[in-house]
């Protein structure tokens, strides 16, 4: 759907009224009035939500968006309206306008739809697609229920609503005809009001030579006590050439980094073209918070991520290495990352489902926890001849669980076999975990630093995978699934362990509260398409 608008001429400015409806509500790229930028023959696009009208008599299903693009034609001729869906989004065809466009002027009609893509994370998308060309955002509510003045948005005019008479008086406040409220009569707090364009800075590959010092502050500042870290287990989480991608936001007048973003690119499963891209960690000083800062660390970072050669998938929190599953359940993040179009509503993977850490006290495992073995059914130590049939079966079960990372941690634990746990229905392995323990070396204790954080005598098991297909498993999997752990247990106590952590669960909470454990951690599993 799109039209060219018919206008008679241009029109000269008359003498200005003053809008008490359109309030202007910053400025940044000191682009209004739109006379000032546009000149004869430049494009406006005009982007904005196919919704029902407000106000529809019968079988009128005119656009109600409509009025906007007459107005603004009546100003500058060259307009061209292109309405877009929730659940198209921004395709193809919006890019070739935007591509072609002097200003891109972008309607939101309201909040998030549950099912929906929102159109806040819409206009980003359109944003980062015009680079350089001036966006201006036309909020048809109340900008902070939108989460605008979080966003990297540097205009945007705020109206009541789409009813045809604002729309008409928005356009004469674009051109300079209606001077616009200002911000003074709203009720925005001062810390937003210093919202600003922010400079994203990328860190070096290496971090071997960089002050890190700022960096361990923020996180240990910002993030729950239970996750702090020393310099030691973070640098060497974040220093991961090649896979690892960080950026940060410095004060302009301190040079001080007052923002941290940490990502990473990884194999999500035994497909070489199949990558994720996390999104691991966003953090902002408390003092500097509401201006903009996460939202350019967030807006940044995903695109990059996105256009990466092979990522389909983006992630909140990391696969491995691990700094946080998730979004731990307890921090008030939740809903930022809902408006940028995160899903995290539904009990489902990826859109919010509640995946767990877990700890054990070897003396709390039951004496019988690992007694019973279902008939035709054997467990064992892993040893290198059995290395292809378990990569083949890693690389078959995990895109069905979708367990993430699976098979590179595998893959790369092919020096240390003897801490891989085997179920075997026959000859056929039909489930698998690995064992680490703290100072081992092994590419799992590098991955996953809280067993160590924890203490000293803390052993782990990571990167359980069950078969799905196989009929006679399914019929004993809690039997299974308890004398793998029982096996993984008895491999780390001999090993001087007296506690287990077990990371990244997805349900089950009552059968391992039987089994002795308790929660450490609880996250919401978050990802979408990139």
């Amino acid at each position: 759907m799109s039209g060219d608008i018919p206008a008679s001429s241009f029109h000269g400015t008359p003498a200005r009224t003053l809008s008490t409806k359109v309030t202007l509500v910053r400025d940044h790229q000191a682009c209004i009035p739109l006379a000032r930028t546009l000149v004869e023959g430049d494009l406006l696009v005009l982007l904005s939500p196919v919704i029902i009208p407000i106000q529809r008599e019968g079988d009128d299903f005119r656009d109600p968006f409509e009025p906007l693009g007459r107005a603004l034609a009546s100003k500058h001729p060259w307009v061209r309206h292109v309405p877009y869906t929730a659940n198209n989004g921004i395709t193809d065809y919006h890019t070739a306008f935007i591509s072609r466009a002097k200003v891109i002027v972008f309607v939101i009609s309201g909040a998030v739809i549950e099912g929906q893509a929102s159109q806040t994370e819409l206009a980003d998308i359109a944003r980062v697609i015009a680079e350089h060309r001036p966006q201006v955002i036309i909020a048809c509510q109340d900008v902070h229920s939108l989460g605008l003045m979080e966003g990297n948005f540097p205009t945007i005019l705020q109206i009541p609503s789409y009813a045809p008479q604002y729309l008409e008086e928005t356009a004469a406040v674009l051109f300079g005809e209606t001077l616009s409220n200002d911000t003074d009569t709203m009720n925005v707090d001062k810390p937003i009001l210093e919202s600003r364009a922010w400079t994203v800075e990328a860190l070096p590959d290496s971090l071997d030579a960089f002050d890190f010092t700022p960096i361990l502050d923020l996180w240990n500042e910002c993030i729950p006590k239970q996750f702090q870290l020393d310099r030691y287990s973070l640098q060497s989480l974040l220093n991961r050439a090649g896979f690892g991608k960080h950026y940060v936001i410095r004060s302009p007048g301190t040079g001080d980094i007052i923002g941290f973003c940490a990502t990473f690119t990884t194999w999500a499963f035994s497909d070489p073209e199949y990558l994720i891209g996390s999104l691991a960690a966003i953090l902002v000083k408390p003092d500097y918070r509401r201006r903009g800062i996460g939202s350019s660390l967030h807006t940044h970072a995903t695109d990059l991520l996105s256009r990466t050669r092979g990522v389909r998938r983006l992630q909140l929190g990391s696969t491995f290495p691990r700094l946080l599953y998730g979004i731990p359940l307890d921090l008030a993040s939740h809903e930022w990352f809902r408006r940028r179009g995160w899903p995290m509503d539904v009990q489902s993977p990826g859109r919010g489902r509640e995946v767990c850490d877990w700890l054990l006290r070897i003396q709390d495992w039951p004496s019988g926890g690992s007694t019973s073995v279902p008939e035709g059914f054997s467990f064992r130590q892993c040893n290198p001849d059995d290395f292809p049939a378990l990569l083949q079966f890693v690389g078959n079960e995990a895109p069905r669980n979708e367990s993430m990372g699976l098979f590179e941690e595998y893959k790369w634990s092919r020096d240390y076999a003897q801490d891989i746990v085997l179920c075997l229905h026959g000859a056929v392995i039909v489930a698998a975990a690995l064992v680490y323990t703290p100072h081992s070396g092994t590419i799992a204790e590098a991955d996953l630093p809280w067993a160590r954080k924890i203490g000293h005598d803390v052993g782990g098991i990571t990167c359980i995978c069950i078969a799905e297909g196989n009929a006679t498993l399914q019929n004993h999997r809690n039997s299974v699934m308890i004398r793998l752990l029982g096996c993984c247990v008895e491999i780390l106590q001999e090993l001087g362990m007296q506690q287990v952590f077990l990371d990244g669960m997805k349900g089950g909470d009552e059968g391992f509260q039987n089994l002795g454990f308790h929660k450490w951690a609880r996250y919401r599993e978050v990802w979408r398409k990139a």
